[in-house]
């Protein structure tokens, strides 16, 4: 199959650092490489991948200090994109829904993961018009605020099997790894290590727009004995801190869309202490991968109940449900429906427009001069078009915190670590 994988560019495939979006394509770039399929990536120049690369720019964004304007090579990639899409069989987008308005206008299958937060009123409107595009959720979970799109599958994410090495033995500290955000709650990490007497060590990075939380809320909590505050580490870092660690601490609060972090501890057999909310339920079994709590005080609680933890069988969950080859197979099942289903519409258009005619059962609505508003594309269902009209108009209280405007639509994409 000749597949076209479509990457942010904001970091590197795979990324130096932090980067879930970047990280998750690359290993997905690479199964679908050692299956035999015909990969083209495009993605930042200093990507590294064994696929062909197409790039638009030199360096990864977020890490050319002499980028201005993101938004430029973000539209020179899309038109890398669609020069080229007539060479593919499918075209697997991890951009958000920059693209959709060209995917529209051309006839080659594509498929989108959505690998952010979708409870943002903003998006209402937008998925109320793109509503035929083929997305795929990385949780059921995530799928809640819009139920009525085209979903086509959820895919949770993989890591290679040889990626981290477990380590039977626990570890003596307690470990945060992510971003300093409000939704990531770090207070929550050093209240529950304060409150359990275990050293915390917190490897995050802090992005411009988390700036003042950190400084504000964040910083004059590290100021304790127990707190040792990395940044952002790389991955050679992250496996030593994730395979050295007594227990993972994920204090989410917020509808976490994935949670890489997660099946990074679970590959490493170390268990997660994660707060119920988003993917947790579908990510976490209870008990054999960590424990889910609610609170700051179960927290506490749970780390007490880790000195019989099976570390083991926690590695052998994670390569029953998270292999990177098992989550090419489940895209490659989609990539199939896809490509079939619009080979069907392909015959039925060439069909001769005679033919068509009697081949409707129902006759044509007479509709004199009047032009029909609104009327089903070939590959929407009635459900979908009903669904469709009942689309909720707001989501409540559940808008993002910062806005979604174009230049900054994969900064959302971020948020899935």
């Amino acid at each position: 199959m000749r597949i076209a994988q479509v990457a942010p560019l904001y970091e590197r495939v795979p990324p130096v650092c932090y980067g879930g979006t970047e990280r998750v394509v690359s290993y997905l770039t690479e199964a679908l490489v050692e299956q035999g399929h015909e990969v083209t990536l495009f993605a930042s120049g200093d990507s590294l991948t064994q696929a062909k690369l197409i790039s638009p720019c030199a360096q990864s964004l977020r890490l050319n200090p002499d980028c201005i304007d993101n938004l430029a090579y973000n539209l020179l990639q899309l038109e890398q994109v669609f020069q080229r899409a007539d060479h593919f069989d499918i075209v697997h987008f991890h951009i958000d829904y920059f693209h959709y308005p060209f995917s529209r206008r051309q006839k080659v299958p594509h498929l989108t993961t959505l690998h952010g937060r979708l409870d943002i009123a903003d998006l209402v409107p937008l998925y109320r018009e793109f509503d035929d595009m083929p997305v795929v959720s990385i949780s059921n979970s995530q799928r809640a605020p819009l139920p009525w799109i085209r979903w086509c599958g959820t895919v949770y994410h993989g890591l290679p099997l040889d990626l981290y090495k477990p380590k039977k033995e626990r570890g003596q500290y307690l470990l945060f790894l992510g971003r300093i955000s409000p939704e990531k709650r770090p207070d929550r990490a050093i209240e529950i290590a304060k409150r359990a007497g275990m050293p915390l060590k917190i490897a995050a990075k802090v992005d411009e727009k988390d700036r003042k939380y950190m400084e504000n809320e964040i910083r004059p909590l590290l100021d304790h004995p127990l707190v040792e505050f990395l940044g952002e580490v790389g991955d050679s870092g992250k496996e030593e801190l994730l395979r050295n660690a007594y227990a993972l601490l994920f204090p989410i609060d917020w509808a976490e869309p994935f949670g890489l972090v997660m099946i990074e501890a679970m590959a490493c057999g170390t268990p997660t202490i994660a707060f119920r909310g988003g993917s947790v339920r579908e990510i976490i079994t209870d008990g054999v991968t960590g424990y889910i709590v609610g609170t700051v005080e179960q927290a506490t609680q749970a780390l007490k109940g880790l000195d019989a933890f099976d570390r083991t069988r926690c590695r052998s969950m994670f390569e029953g449900r998270f292999s990177a080859h098992r989550m090419a197979e489940n895209y490659l099942k989609i990539y199939e429906r896809l490509i079939n289903a619009d080979r069907r519409h392909a015959r039925w258009r060439s069909i001769d427009k005679s033919l068509r005619r009697t081949a409707i059962i129902e006759p044509r609505p007479k509709t004199g001069n009047a032009v029909i508003l609104d009327r089903p594309r070939p590959n929407q269902s009635s459900s979908l078009m009903a669904q469709r009209a009942q689309a909720p108009r707001e989501l409540g209280n559940g808008q993002h915190r910062r806005g979604t405007d174009a230049p900054a639509y994969h900064e959302r994409a971020r948020d899935t670590e």
